[in-house]
């Protein structure tokens, strides 16, 4: 009882929070997860409700939390552009006023805090694969600017409050990720492909299907994330975390046709605007500071995915 830590998770009601929730539980934490429910869905940690050790609160984590915690992961933000974009500066208010009142309890109660970041904050990148060190190319006017720089004025705050404050604070940039508990609607490659495979729908691929993307399957991500906050005091990132397989959205769009038996044909539309045309990480650092590597490889990924996604095609 005195060794079980009380860990507080923003965005825990989510795809990545809720599978997160889950391993801090089985690791005999008490979990208190924060969820505005924009993204979230009871039904991910539904599951969870009967653990005397887990807790819910509905909280926009835009105004003040107080709570007594010993740890904060800081998941909350909507991840997908149709998401994100729906109301730009709620998004933009999620990553910037989330950050001050959450690096502010960390501060209160003295609590060691982690910040989901994302590889967005390379934006279109010219360097190749992406390297912690490399500041990014990101249009700071354009439509997906409120995610990109919203996370890296988020990533500002942390490291502001790590000088001037000496919190302990741990930054990790997340690579496209996927899995069960996906939003089937959010519109990102993995779920879009699944749902029109499963549904005989066409395939859409924007642009002509060669820009690359690198898949993490979410139990590698979550790893990750525990082996981060574990790490010393000294670590503060920002790590890439990410599979750093490339492979192009038209190989993609394939696989799932073969692994899901469907159909459906692929067309292609015009690429969104400021959508990258490649993106991979470089996790030496991932590698050297915590040992951490991606395990689970895209097909096996891929058929746990379309396994939960079928539940949501009559």
């Amino acid at each position: 009882m005195l060794s079980r830590k009380r860990i507080l998770v923003t965005g825990g009601a989510g795809f990545l929070g809720s599978h997160l929730c889950e391993r801090l539980l089985n690791e005999g934490n008490d979990v208190l997860c924060v969820d505005n429910y924009f993204t979230g869905s009871k039904d991910n940690i539904a599951h969870l409700f009967s653990n005397p050790h887990f807790e819910v609160m509905r909280h926009d984590v835009t105004f003040p939390l107080y709570v007594e915690v010993d740890e904060i992961y800081n998941l909350a933000c909507p991840a997908s552009p149709i998401h994100y974009q729906f109301d730009p500066v709620q998004t933009t208010k999620t990553s910037v006023h989330g950050a001050i009142n959450l690096l502010g309890l960390a501060k209160r109660v003295r609590a060691k805090i982690f910040l989901a970041s994302t590889s967005e904050v390379y934006g279109d990148p010219e360097v190749h694969p992406q390297v912690e060190s490399y500041r990014g190319n990101v249009n700071p006017i354009g439509p997906r600017a409120c995610y990109d720089e919203g996370k890296r004025a988020a990533e500002t705050l942390y490291f502001d409050y790590w000088r001037q404050h000496k919190l302990r604070i741990k930054v990790a940039r997340i690579f496209n990720t996927y899995g069960p508990r996906m939003h089937p609607n959010d519109g990102r490659v993995v779920s879009n492909f699944i749902i029109q495979a499963l549904e005989g729908k066409d395939i859409t691929l924007y642009g002509d299907g060669s820009q690359t993307r690198s898949f993490c399957f979410q139990s590698d991500l979550i790893e990750g994330f525990i082996r981060l906050m574990a790490t010393d005091d000294s670590v503060t990132g920002p790590v890439n975390i990410g599979n750093p397989t490339e492979m192009t959205v038209k190989e993609l769009a394939e696989k799932v046709i073969e692994l899901t038996g469907s159909k459906s044909k692929i067309i292609y539309m015009p690429l969104p605007q400021d959508d990258p045309t490649r993106r991979k990480p470089d996790i030496t650092l991932a590698k050297k500071t915590m040992g951490w590597e991606p395990k689970v490889n895209l097909e096996e990924g891929l058929k746990q995915t379309i396994a939960y996604f079928r539940k949501f095609v009559a």
